[in-house]
């Protein structure tokens, strides 16, 4: 190893290095242009996967907080209920003060039914954080696959520009143009297997 270190080469950079050697061969030109450009491509779509793979763990984390409120919102739900019971049979002993524990198992209720609904709205949030997430994961995994694509698109065009196999440069743009709709379904919001399911269902 050199006192300067080393520095490992990627398939773009072969692409780029054998096209300044072969200024004038046009094919080489235009697969060292068009790796430029899937690497590009390919930057964006991987920095957009890391960007909703951040909201999907967001939104589980806000899913998980709402789930926590919801449960401590049920606990004080139980507690009335129990209290309210406490009440209204003390309200039925013989000698009681029947009007003060009818009127504390009337409270009781009245703070159950506030509890009850703030525990079933916490719940329908959680039920929407976990949702939001789970698309966010799902977009995450759409532009993984795109960048995965793109960069297998940016081998094959080096393996291209080594063998001279012009064939196998219509193989890279067919996968190339993959990636770019897969981007394109997770840019848009698509599911095409989804999409597909749902209407295999529908027809049975």
């Amino acid at each position: 190893m050199s006192e300067h270190g080393f520095h490992v080469h990627g398939p773009h950079d072969h692409a780029v290095e054998h096209a300044a050697h072969h200024g004038g061969d046009t094919f080489s030109n235009n697969i060292a242009v068009m790796t430029a450009i899937l690497a590009t491509v390919g930057a964006l779509f991987g920095y957009l996967g890391g960007a909703t793979q951040t909201e999907a763990a967001l939104y589980k984390n806000n899913a998980a907080i709402a789930k926590t409120a919801a449960a401590d919102a049920w606990n004080y739900y139980q507690a009335k209920s129990i209290k309210q019971n406490i009440a209204e049979m003390a309200a039925s002993l013989p000698g009681a003060d029947q009007e003060r524990f009818k009127a504390q198992a009337a409270r009781y209720d009245a703070d159950k039914t506030k509890n009850r609904t703030e525990a079933e709205k916490l719940d329908k949030q959680s039920d929407e954080w976990n949702e939001k997430s789970e698309h966010a994961l799902h977009t995450h995994h759409q532009w993984a696959l795109a960048t995965t694509a793109e960069q297998i698109a940016i081998s094959l065009a080096a393996i291209t520009l080594l063998t001279r196999r012009r064939w196998l440069l219509s193989v890279t743009y067919v996968v190339a143009v993959i990636g770019f709709a897969l981007g394109a379904f997770a840019w848009f919001h698509v599911d095409p297997l989804g999409a597909l399911t749902a209407g295999a269902g529908a027809a049975h």
